[in-house]
Formats: structure tokens, C-alpha cells, sequence
């Protein structure tokens, strides 16, 4: 991921991690997301239990459908 879209992402955590735990719950997931860091143009963001592969899907969707991110430079999870 490209420092600008981490930049992005980090300035706008705390509603991020509200949207993507919002999304986990509608998907009647038990996952929730509980914070997010940057590290050497990465967003990590740590979940309370093990994430299933249809977790990290919706929220690599929601990662990349952000406004003004530049969705090439987001590798998968």
C-alpha cells in the first residue's frame, strides 16, 4: 500500500474500524476488528478472534472501495 493511502486510512481509524465492525456484524460474523496501526506502508488491523477468509474478503472490499485511495497500490490480505 502506498504511504499516501495509509496516510488516508490511519487519519480516519476510529470511523473505519466502526464501518468494518458494522460490516462484520450485518454479516453475522463474531469477528470484530479493535484496532488499526501503521507500519512501514502497511495498515494492519487486529481483530479480537482468528479472521476467516469471507471476513478478510469484505473487508478488503471495503478497504478498496474507500474514497480517494488508490485501489492498484492495496494488495490482498
Amino acid at each position: 500500500m502506498s504511504s499516501n493511502n495509509s496516510n488516508i486510512i490511519i487519519s480516519q481509524a476510529n470511523v473505519y474500524i466502526s464501518n468494518i465492525n458494522r460490516l462484520l456484524k450485518d454479516m453475522k460474523s463474531d469477528v470484530s476488528a479493535n484496532f488499526m496501526c501503521f507500519n512501514n506502508k502497511e495498515v494492519i488491523i487486529t481483530t479480537k478472534k482468528v479472521v476467516a477468509s469471507l471476513d478478510l474478503s469484505m473487508i478488503e472490499k471495503y478497504i478498496k472501495n474507500l474514497n480517494n485511495l488508490d485501489s492498484n497500490n492495496i494488495m490482498s490480505p
